[in-house]
């Protein structure tokens, strides 16, 4: 399963995928995947990683995007982000193509009505991606 955050020009990647900006200057691309039952033959995969945005991005969008191997038709992927305090920051929520992939975009700068650039992500925050899919050996149940 490969998950990636991406903010501009700064990648974030999980599981199995290396960073790919030479444009970072802090990365902590650690994650943490758990698998939570709900009972008979499906579950939420939990995923938990870092991002770090820098004061100096310069482009106005990021995305999450990924690709789940055994992911549930019909259920959305959601996709929470929390500052470094543990406020939430944005919560969203994005299809699944029957290919099991998914892309979500948010704006991370911004411009007010007098023109000033605004950037709405700064610093570091924890990035929670939760996917509904089939338990099983591919999933890490045993």
């Amino acid at each position: 399963m490969n998950n990636r955050i991406m903010i501009a020009f700064l990648t974030v990647t999980a599981i199995l995928t290396a960073v790919m900006s030479t444009s970072i200057s802090s990365v902590n691309a650690e994650t943490n995947t758990e698998i939570i039952p709900l009972g008979g033959d499906i579950g939420i995969e939990k995923t938990t990683l870092s991002m770090y945005a820098s004061p100096d991005n310069t482009l106005p969008w990021g995305f999450v995007e990924g690709k789940i191997a055994n992911h549930v038709s019909s259920y959305p992927v959601i996709i929470q982000i929390y500052d470094d305090d543990g406020d939430a920051t944005h919560f969203a929520q994005t299809d699944v193509e029957e290919d099991g992939s998914y892309e979500y975009r948010f704006r991370v700068r911004n411009v007010d009505n007098g023109g000033e650039v605004i950037n709405i992500f700064e610093g570091n925050y924890v990035v929670k991606i939760f996917k509904v899919v089939y338990l099983g050996t591919s999933s890490g149940q045993v």
